[in-house]
């Protein structure tokens, strides 16, 4: 009766005899139950050996983000017969040591002022911007001495999963590194009735305001293509898109004349 009453008080808190141990009648003694096997299985080797390849972009970042330009822009919006000023952040990036900066034309068109800022703090003003507004695409040239230029990379070789790292000044915060893979090649979008882009790279490394105009970069550190525009309708995360640089690059060669 007494060892009854021990397994009903047991029972009614909720535990389980096996798994603390059970009594034995007559004696004093604890047989201890070994606890159930997990139903999880143990990593396989394959597997311990793919988490440990999964790459850091440290290295990575620290080369590219040298390279990549804050742009920052004042442009005079007048409606209803009232001005106002709006102030725009994009980015940008180094393509050649004298100071040639490509960016895309969406982020400077009609803007009253253009201020670019190295990764080391200083600003500068652009004494020349060239602009291909069929796609979007933009050169500046500023005076400040020999800069880090990006390398142009192979378009032609991504494959759909390669990792790519957007570089970029999302919302206006600067420059800030946000990885992904390439989702798709060859995509076209359009983004109003009369205006389309074709050849884009979709990728679902994160696109914020202030990004356009930055690289897209493999891993390595190579420019493979301008960070342009994203899916922003509700509901929809991981849709960002850039141009190729295989599409970008004889524009920016002529723009840079």
């Amino acid at each position: 009766m007494k060892y009854q009453r021990l397994l009903i008080f047991l029972a009614s808190i909720g535990l389980t005899i096996s798994s603390i141990g059970c009594l034995v009648p007559g004696s004093t003694q604890t047989v201890i139950q070994p606890p159930a096997q997990s139903s999880i299985p143990a990593p396989i080797p394959q597997q311990i050996e793919a988490i440990a390849a999964l790459p850091s972009f440290a290295d990575l970042t620290d080369t590219v983000k040298h390279s990549v330009v804050s742009i920052d822009t004042e442009t005079v919006i007048t409606r209803r017969y009232i001005q106002r000023t709006v102030q725009g952040a994009g980015s940008g990036w180094i393509i050649d040591k004298s100071g040639l900066i490509v960016t895309n034309n969406h982020v400077i068109e009609g803007a009253r002022s253009i201020s670019v800022e190295l990764e080391n703090g200083k600003t500068y003003t652009p004494v020349s911007v060239k602009t291909d507004p069929a796609s979007d695409i933009a050169v500046l040239k500023i005076d400040a001495g020999t800069l880090p230029a990006l390398k142009v990379g192979d378009a032609s070789k991504l494959r759909v999963g390669d990792w790519v790292l957007a570089v970029g000044n999302a919302l206006g915060m600067g420059i800030s590194v946000k990885d992904g893979i390439v989702s798709r090649l060859g995509v076209s979008i359009q983004t109003s009735p009369t205006e389309s882009y074709s050849d884009l790279i979709e990728t679902n490394a994160a696109i914020n305001p202030g990004n356009s105009g930055g690289p897209l970069v493999n891993l390595d550190g190579e420019v493979i293509g301008i960070t342009s525009l994203k899916l922003a309708t509700g509901g929809v995360e991981g849709m960002g898109y850039a141009i190729s640089i295989a599409d970008a690059l004889p524009v920016i060669q002529k723009l840079s004349e």
